[in-house]
Order: structure tokens, then sequence, then C-alpha cells
């Protein structure tokens, strides 16, 4: 069944949800956005066929591409597949810096939000690809706090992560906005009781939870999320970006996904040349 969700998703033209628009727009990919006021009903028959699992999502929309002359992408070529086009298969993100010191690993962050149905169409095909990345690859997720509807949601995700939550909680929260409708979701007022009273059936204490919330330190972890944004031109959702230097294109989630395995490559290679 969760294979069925995942073919269809994959029929799904590449939409994203972007910071200029309610949650519901997308934007196909090189294209105007496109107004949507509720999940798609593809979206939901694969949400139904995996049994209520998050259904899969289109990618992040291109935005003002960037002079190539100095790429360093350019100058290596992948191991798999041709080598990536500036402009068309990733932006390079003029001095851009990772989220977190890379350490050693490559970087691979997802700017997301729950409440974004490009995100929830996203999930299960970024979940298995997920599952066979290699070793040196961490993965980090930025919440994006586009507007009033975005908000209790990204600073839920930093509690949630904070209390170690993330992992068992993400489906549950993208089904209970985009399939149970019992989180508010596009178009409804922001209730920010009600989401950790959600919480609360994974362990959180929903006062806790909801005081975290507001809190100065999840507040500050928002702003870090924003300043990276900003920095990597991020202007949609879901965004992948790789080491803080490559902001990913593509036509659809699947490849989305290829881009990111080639730049991986690409930045393992460069590293091991001492680049």
């Amino acid at each position: 069944m969760k294979r069925t969700a995942l073919l269809l998703s994959l029929l799904l033209p590449l939409a994203a949800c972007n910071r200029t628009s309610a949650p519901e727009a997308t934007t196909p990919a090189a294209e105007a956005p496109a107004a949507s006021t509720s999940v798609s009903a593809a979206a939901e028959a694969a949400a139904a066929a995996a049994n209520a699992a998050p259904a899969a999502t289109p990618a992040a929309a291109a935005t003002t591409a960037q002079p190539a002359a100095v790429d360093p992408a350019a100058a290596t070529a992948a191991n798999t597949g041709a080598p990536l086009v500036a402009g068309t298969d990733y932006e390079l993100i003029q001095g851009g810096q990772p989220f977190e010191p890379l350490n050693g690993k490559i970087e691979v962050v997802e700017v997301f939000n729950y409440i974004c149905p490009a995100c929830f169409r996203f999930q299960p095909l970024l979940t298995t690809w997920l599952a066979a990345r290699p070793a040196d690859v961490r993965f980090t997720q930025v919440a994006a706090p586009f507007g009033p509807e975005w908000i209790p949601y990204a600073h839920a995700f930093y509690v949630a992560q904070s209390m170690g939550l993330v992992e068992k909680t993400s489906d549950a929260v993208f089904n209970a906005i985009h399939v149970s409708n019992t989180l508010p979701g596009e178009g409804k007022t922001p209730d920010d009781a009600a989401i950790a009273k959600f919480y609360g059936q994974y362990g959180a204490d929903p006062k806790q939870f909801l005081d975290a919330m507001h809190s100065f330190a999840v507040d500050a972890k928002v702003n870090r999320g924003k300043q990276f944004m900003t920095r990597s031109g991020v202007q949609s959702t879901p965004t992948l970006v790789i080491d803080g230097k490559y902001r990913v294109l593509g036509k659809s989630y699947e490849d989305m996904l290829r881009i990111a395995t080639q730049l991986i490559a690409q930045e393992r290679a460069a590293a091991a040349a001492g680049g």
C-alpha cells in the first residue's frame, strides 16, 4: 500500500508552497504560482491508500539564477548521471553557509512546514531516500514561518525537536492536518493549544509544550531558521539545500532527490580531493 502512495505521488506535478501566498498555493517549477484551496484529490487518494501515512509532495520553486562562472559543482562531474547544470538542476548560493558546522559531514537541509501540502506529498519519497543515505550525510530540517498559519507549526517543530519527538510525531502531524483534519490546516484559524494537546498524545505535557512554543529559546530557533532561509534564497517549501552551497531545483520530487544525491557525490569527491 505504501508503494501505491509513492507511485501516485510521483504522478503529481512539481509544486511548492511559497512565502508570498497562502499555504494552499502551489508553484509549479519555472511557472507562475497556481492557487489550490486544498490537498489535491490525488494526494488524498494516496494518503488513504497508505492507511493515513503522509502522502508525498512537490518541490521547491526556483529563484533568480546565480552566475555559474565560479561554480565548484560545474567543475566536478558526479559519478552517476550527466553533469548537473546550474540554473536548471540547482542554484549556486553565493557566499552560502551550512546550517550547522559540517564536522566532516555532508549536510542536507530540508526547509519545510507541516501545514504545506507540498511538504506533505513530498514526505514519503524523502523518508525512503533518507533511509538509504550514507553515513556521512547529515539531515536537518528547518521549519519555515511564512505566515500566521505556518508559525505555530514552526514553533511546535522546534519544541518537539527539543523533546526528541520529531521522528515519532512528524507523520502523525502531517496526517492530522491533511488527512483527518483534526489539526488546523490551510485557511483555518491557528490554534496553539490544539497543537500542544495533540503532542500530549505522544508523551508531552500539553501545558509545558504550549509554554515552550512561546519561549525565548524557540523564538531564537525560528529566527535562526529564517536567517538561514534568507541567505540561502529559499522562497518556497519544500526546499533542499546541500552544504549551504546549493539550492536544489528539479522537475519533480524524484528529480529533486536525484539532484541532491549527485550534489552529495560531488561534495564527497571534492572533500576527498582536498577541495
